[in-house]
């Protein structure tokens, strides 16, 4: 099952996250999100970003976080995938690509031209995964980030 989040899922949007983390070889110490601010952010009266998840007999086993964007070449919204990601635990189960065709009718709906991403470069099962659904990387870019 597939559905918007809602505030009762955070604790587990946040153990996703965490999981992600450690996915990715980083320290789960270097999530600095609570519970608190995810509740903050996601449920906001105007929020700026939100999230779906992938339940599993009814447990939570998976999220996508994302945010509008906006593109001038195309002059409309898009959007942009955060986070991405399916419990180890439940891989291989369909949920995965549930929730990422979940995003891509919301895009439909709304009429976004973009959903993007990134992916880590060694990640070569998202790679695949992404292929596997018509994505392909945009490899004439970098990502660039300012941490004051």
């Amino acid at each position: 099952m597939i559905r918007p989040a809602v505030p009762a899922d955070v604790p587990a949007i946040l153990d996703l996250i965490r999981e992600l983390a450690v996915f990715e070889r980083e320290p789960v110490s270097t999530v600095e999100a609570s519970e608190q601010s995810l509740h903050a952010a996601l449920f906001a009266d105007e929020p700026a970003v939100w999230a779906h998840v992938a339940e599993l007999d009814g447990t939570v086993v998976g999220t996508a976080i994302w945010f509008v964007t906006f593109s001038t070449w195309t002059g409309r919204h898009g959007m942009h995938l955060e986070d991405f990601v399916v419990s180890e635990a439940a891989r291989g189960t369909g949920l995965g690509a549930a929730l990422f065709e979940e995003l891509r009718g919301i895009c439909v709906e709304r009429g976004y031209p973009r959903l993007e991403w990134r992916v880590l470069d060694w990640n070569a099962g998202a790679e695949r995964f992404y292929r596997a659904r018509g994505a392909a990387p945009i490899s004439e870019w970098i990502s660039w980030r300012l941490t004051p």
